[in-house]
């Protein structure tokens, strides 16, 4: 097979397409924190909730971008990651 931009933007090494994927842990627990931030809107444990939140999405885009099985999957973490960093920032 040959390997092209698209190849290895969309495959991963196996040859098969890869762009969703199972949730990995960092993923599950950002989803989960998150809901639980509107089950309490405001307090300690909001703040608490909130940064666990924050955290579980940053590890998760830093593991995809150096760890994402093709172009696609990194070029995601990075997105997401610019996305949480700027989103603090301002």
């Amino acid at each position: 097979m040959e390997n092209t931009l698209v190849d290895k933007t969309f495959r991963d090494s196996s040859g098969n397409i890869v762009i969703a994927q199972v949730p990995n842990p960092p993923l599950i627990l950002w989803i989960a924190a998150s809901l639980l931030t509107l089950a309490f809107p405001s307090g300690k444990t909001n703040t608490v909730l909130d940064f666990v939140a924050n955290a579980s999405l940053f590890t998760w885009a830093w593991l995809e971008l150096f760890q994402g099985v093709n172009y696609f999957r990194r070029g995601l973490g990075l997105a997401v990651l610019i996305g949480l960093i700027a989103l603090k920032i301002v």
